[in-house]
């Protein structure tokens, strides 16, 4: 038998919802993520934190995966949360989010298993929030958009000063201003890489 569709089955899946409402429920629910996973991490005495970056061991490489995920203590998950939530639902808005945040986990992650002090382990997102950051400020300069400089510039004047914590005298010393550093580069190659496929797609004729 063939019956009708339920129109009142439920409010729709979340691929229904408009895209800022979409974007506010999936960052909340990384939020979430987040917040279980540094539950998990004080429940077993922070020894999830071992499996951070590692500089310069092949043992440590598999951190580039992780440490994202974790933070030392509930103190830096929320200064990084804080940040994050904003930057990364602006980042959901525009649909590049999957994107931007591989290239600036990544290159944030080799940078700090390169160039970060040895018998150290880095944990913490702050990396990619300077990649999504870094990626929100000059978009607009890749894309030859106004309103995504406007953006940028606004995004400058509030969140400005944060960039000093790419820089090694700026910043105490157990805070990994290489992983900011490299979190920014990978920002840029997002940024540079994301609008030069666009283009190439755009001059490419239809058949």
């Amino acid at each position: 038998m063939t019956y009708p569709p339920n129109v009142n089955s439920g409010a729709g899946t979340l691929s229904d919802k408009p895209l800022w409402i979409r974007s506010a429920i999936i960052m909340a629910i990384i939020v979430a993520v987040l917040f279980v996973i540094e539950a998990i991490d004080a429940a077993t005495n922070f020894e999830l934190d071992d499996n951070g970056i590692e500089p310069r061991q092949l043992d440590g490489l598999g951190g580039i995966v992780w440490a994202p995920l974790l933070h030392a203590d509930w103190a830096h998950l929320i200064g990084n949360v804080t940040v994050g939530a904003v930057l990364g639902y602006m980042l959901l808005l525009t649909r590049r989010f999957l994107a931007v945040t591989a290239i600036v986990w990544v290159v944030s992650g080799v940078g700090i298993w390169l160039f970060s002090p040895p018998y150290t382990v880095t944990v913490g997102a702050s990396g990619v929030i300077f990649g999504w950051l870094t990626f929100l400020l000059i978009r607009g300069f890749f894309n030859r958009q106004i309103w995504q400089i406007v953006t940028g510039v606004v995004l400058l004047l509030i969140y400005g000063s944060v960039l000093w914590g790419m820089l090694p005298w700026a910043v105490g010393g157990q805070v990994s201003w290489q992983g900011h550093l490299f979190g920014a580069i990978g920002g840029v190659l997002a940024a540079w890489y994301l609008a030069a496929r666009d283009r190439k797609k755009a001059a490419q004729p239809f058949v």
